[in-house]
């Protein structure tokens, strides 16, 4: 491999399944999938702009080509939850999950534009990350919106998002900025709150919460995570689930 992002054969034999199938008319395809996705996940990984993709990836324009299509198909959300029900199967589980964890994260944004607001809890302009997390951290929704709606009311879509992809999800834990009603009544999850320890002074790990701050972590390992550099919600919403598979799609090939 060229890069530490290059895929390996194990990675792409789990992930060429998923590729569109060459179309019947027109010009050939001159590029393999493989190289657009390695290029793809360069880019994700070293935070680096499109132009920017060395000489020995396939042409940025048919790169970027590439994303948008897999962007307006969703297809790194696809992959994701079927990554998602594969790795749980791996060790055991059901495939759908019954509990979950959500959280959000603020993150800057750059002069790219795009929606973003003033998080003035954070003190933080630019955007938020909510994700729903099962019980052992693999991203099961993700979605992006501006910095200054609220944890609460940024939940409600996405707790109703999670009822197509992520049925049998019963119950999500959550911290207090959760605790609302409008939150409690969106979906028929029942939402517990995890409160803080009574008295408590400085950090501590509290159960359950805990998964979800990993997940961020996990991904934003990511240089182009380490702000939100797109100038559009889907595109920002692409690229981290795009971290999320490149997360699960490593992990199934070294078990395998």
């Amino acid at each position: 491999m060229r890069y530490g992002s290059d895929l390996s054969d194990a990675e792409w034999e789990i992930l060429a399944p998923f590729m569109p199938a060459p179309a019947r008319t027109g010009r050939p395809r001159q590029w393999p999938m493989r190289e657009i996705m390695n290029a793809i996940f360069y880019v994700l990984r070293g935070g680096i702009a499109w132009r920017l993709l060395p000489k020995d990836f396939p042409p940025m324009t048919t790169v970027y080509g590439w994303f948008l299509r897999f962007r307006r198909e969703g297809l790194f959300q696809t992959i994701n939850h079927h990554l998602v029900m594969t790795d749980r199967e791996r060790t055991g589980r059901e495939a759908s999950p019954s509990a979950a964890v959500i959280d959000s994260q603020s993150v800057k944004t750059v002069e790219a534009g795009g929606p973003r607001g003033f998080d003035a809890g954070k003190k933080i302009k630019g955007r938020k990350r909510h994700a729903m997390v099962d019980t052992d951290g693999r991203a099961l929704v993700i979605q992006a919106h501006p910095a200054d709606i609220q944890d609460r009311d940024g939940a409600v879509p996405l707790l109703k998002a999670s009822r197509r992809s992520f049925p049998f999800v019963e119950i999500t834990f959550a911290d207090s900025a959760y605790g609302a009603q409008r939150v409690k009544d969106a979906t028929c999850i029942a939402i517990e709150v995890v409160k803080k320890i009574a008295n408590q002074i400085g950090f501590h790990v509290l159960p359950r919460r805990w998964v979800v701050e990993r997940t961020f972590a996990w991904i934003s390992r990511n240089r182009r995570l380490a702000k939100d550099f797109e100038g559009t919600i889907a595109s920002a919403e692409v690229f981290l689930y795009a971290a999320s598979v490149m997360l699960l799609t490593r992990r199934l090939a070294r078990s395998a």
